[in-house]
């Protein structure tokens, strides 16, 4: 007759947290070994691929590793891949260049049109007819 195995812990129900596997001891005795969860790889926030140097582990046993299998050292490392931070830094690297530009053009504008209002008031200045000579008919 086969032996029976009882759980180990108080949960008897299968689910995914209470998964066992059924070990043969040198005694020759059946016992049930818990199983832990395989942890999931992190990925980019991004575009979703698998972060490369970064330990696969449960979320719990992140405070155990060291600094450096918890990240990576560079700017959003661990949280973003190399091609994301790559994309982020020349977005804003462009969007301060649009700024600067945007800048000039206006400080451009702002000249021509005090160019043109002083070209007006010296026209109007030199245009300006004498009130004191009066045309009369012979």
């Amino acid at each position: 007759m086969v032996q029976r195995v009882n759980y180990r812990r108080h949960n008897k129900y299968k689910t995914n947290s209470n998964v066992v596997k059924r070990i043969r001891t040198p005694g020759a005795r059946l016992v049930l070994h818990n199983i832990k969860k395989v942890g999931k790889r992190p990925r980019c926030g991004d575009c979703k691929c698998l972060l490369a140097g970064i330990s696969a582990v449960r979320p719990f046993l992140y405070k155990n590793l060291k600094h450096r299998n918890r990240t990576v050292s560079r700017p959003y490392g661990g949280s973003r891949c190399h091609n994301c931070v790559k994309d982020r830094i020349i977005r804003a690297f462009l969007k301060e260049e649009q700024k600067c530009v945007r800048r000039v053009v206006k400080e451009r504008e702002k000249t021509k049109l005090v160019e043109k209002t002083n070209v007006k008031v010296e026209q109007k200045k030199k245009v300006k007819p004498d009130k004191k000579t009066k045309s009369t008919k012979s």
